[in-house]
């Protein structure tokens, strides 16, 4: 059973950087494809990133250019460097990952508030 833990979430004034983690466990990581979405009370849960096993990315149009998305294999690990944050970036921050038969798992989520 695939288990995904996120960190690096938390308080940053407009125009910071936060970088958010999500370890991988349990699971072929390498041959899975692997996300970022975010979701605010009451609202959907919308795309952030993606990066597929190979290392080609997908941004949200809000995103890119400031967001990016990484992966260590080695280390079953999925990052994302957020940069010029915006107060409407705040969101809880989920890990999903999708192995090659479809199957998906998500991570508990990660605060991020960008505030003054």
């Amino acid at each position: 059973q695939v288990q995904l833990v996120e960190s690096g979430g938390g308080l940053v004034q407009p125009g910071g950087s936060l970088r958010l983690s999500c370890a991988a466990s349990g699971g072929l990581f390498s041959m899975s494809a692997m996300g970022w979405y975010r979701q605010n009370p009451g609202k959907q849960r919308d795309l952030v990133a993606t990066i597929t096993p190979g290392g080609s990315t997908n941004y949200a149009g809000s995103v890119k250019g400031r967001f990016t998305i990484s992966r260590d294999n080695a280390k079953n690990t999925v990052y994302l460097q957020m940069n010029s944050l915006k107060p409407e970036d705040t969101a809880v921050y989920y890990c999903n990952s999708r192995n090659p038969g479809g199957r998906e798992v998500w991570g508990q989520g990660t605060l991020v508030t960008v505030s003054s």
